[in-house]
């Protein structure tokens, strides 16, 4: 019997808690059994060296072969073929159709509140946000109340169905979509699962792709190039300065820019190469980009792999631009400590937004909220593990009425967080009318 199994060897302390895991699975729709690895002996092992790894194994358990790094679909569709071949050839598999109950992952948990796994948010002024309803492969318009006490889902923008589809908002189609920018009447989303950018027009209620192929790209594209044409890899989130579509190309380690009038895409920063070294744009080494923030003439980005959070030049001339680091030193310095500086530890960082004057960032694998003064090099705890409820993986910020909200993925719930008398933050869990 051809069986797949996933040996999850975490790199992170929260990726190797087994309810995380969980939590994973069903995000990503995953059916198939996962190992929880967390002590490294099935890597140990096989004698992995990196995340990923593809183990063949025979059906008398022998050892075929290994691939490390991702490899393409054609690539793995032949490799298989040939091994279900020879094995069948042998006599030695049989073909049984499986199922996700033989599995034994434990059924999705239901969505509370009329989402499931948000993680992006933008807000579009006078108590307007939009929400990337992750797990649903939609994105919600919501009204807040004065209070933000609780809010009204006016606009569904999706069918729910994950495909790439451009149409209507009844018809449309998104695969897990992320990053969030808005203009005052057109949306941007970062279609991560479909390796896409879309817009949605606001006026007009259509969907329509402006970047991305639905294939993932493999190579950074350095010259403009038609969007609609070029292939992109899991942008995850956006940010919009005048017609520059900012895009945090999470699976290439670079950033992108996209001009939303000329429609042409090209590489902004980054060689490619995942790793902290900052310099020029071009040479510079990113690691995972998932969250941006444009303040002045800097384009804040929090590198996820490296638990960094960086800025990327707008205002010298091109070819002197360059990426800075404001804390994060490296692929494996990770942990949760406050500080200045290279002393400063977070982990997994996926979401950051402008707020007092600073950033207000969430510590994802920490669960927590942390502020982040960019000058001083400087970053404080905000929420203990307790306060708000007790976040769990939060991945998205924004900022609205002075207020903090937060997308607490794996609660399926957003959280308004604000300073209170003493300075501690006051949270409450928002309440959702309508669809």
């Amino acid at each position: 019997m051809l069986t797949v199994i996933g040996v999850h060897a975490g790199k992170y302390p929260s990726e190797r808690i087994t309810a995380q895991i969980r939590f994973a699975t069903h995000r990503l729709g995953v059916t198939h059994p996962v190992v929880n690895d967390r002590q490294f002996r099935t890597w140990r092992r096989y004698e992995v060296q990196a995340w990923p790894t593809l183990v063949f194994v025979g059906p008398t358990g022998e050892y075929i072969g290994s691939h490390a790094g991702e490899a393409s679909y054609e690539w793995l569709v032949n490799a298989m073929g040939e091994l279900v071949a020879s094995a069948e050839r042998g006599g030695a598999l049989r073909r049984v159709l499986g199922s996700a109950a033989d599995s034994g992952v434990l059924p999705a948990p239901a969505s509370a509140e009329g989402l499931r796994f948000p993680t992006k948010l933008v807000a579009g002024g006078a108590g307007r946000l939009f929400v990337a309803d992750t797990g649903h492969d939609r994105v919600l318009e919501v009204r807040l109340d004065r209070a933000m006490a609780a809010g009204t889902i006016q606009t569904v923008i999706g069918s729910g169905a994950p495909a790439l589809r451009d149409g209507s908002f009844a018809e449309a189609c998104f695969t897990r979509p992320h990053g969030l920018a808005f203009d005052g009447h057109t949306l941007f989303i970062a279609d991560t699962g479909n390796h896409a950018v879309r817009t949605a027009d606001l006026e007009t209620r259509t969907v329509r792709t402006l970047a991305g192929t639905g294939e993932r790209a493999q190579v950074a594209q350095w010259k403009p190039a038609p969007g609609r044409t070029t292939p992109l890899a899991s942008p995850w989130d956006l940010a919009l300065v005048g017609p520059s579509l900012y895009i945090a190309m999470a699976g290439l380690h670079q950033l992108w820019v996209l001009d939303v009038v000329e429609e042409t895409v090209r590489a902004f920063a980054g060689s490619g190469s995942e790793h902290v070294s900052d310099g020029v744009l071009r040479a510079a080494s990113l690691a995972q980009p998932s969250a941006l923030a444009a303040v002045g003439d800097r384009l804040y980005f929090a590198d996820a792999e490296s638990s960094a959070v960086r800025w990327a030049d707008l205002a010298t001339p091109f070819g002197e631009r360059a990426v800075h680091t404001v804390v994060g030193t490296g692929l494996f310095d990770f942990g949760d400590r406050d500080g200045v500086g290279d002393e400063v530890r977070l982990q997994h960082v996926s979401g950051l937004a402008p707020w007092g004057g600073g950033l207000v960032l969430a510590d994802t694998y920490n669960h927590r909220l942390k502020l982040v003064d960019p000058e001083a090099r400087r970053v404080t705890t905000w929420t203990s593990a307790e306060e708000c409820g007790g976040l769990n993986e939060p991945e998205g910020v924004a900022v609205v009425d002075g207020r903090v909200v937060v997308a607490d993925t794996n609660q399926h719930r957003l959280v308004v967080a604000e300073p209170g008398a003493d300075g501690t933050p006051e949270c409450r869990a928002l309440a959702f009318t309508g669809r």
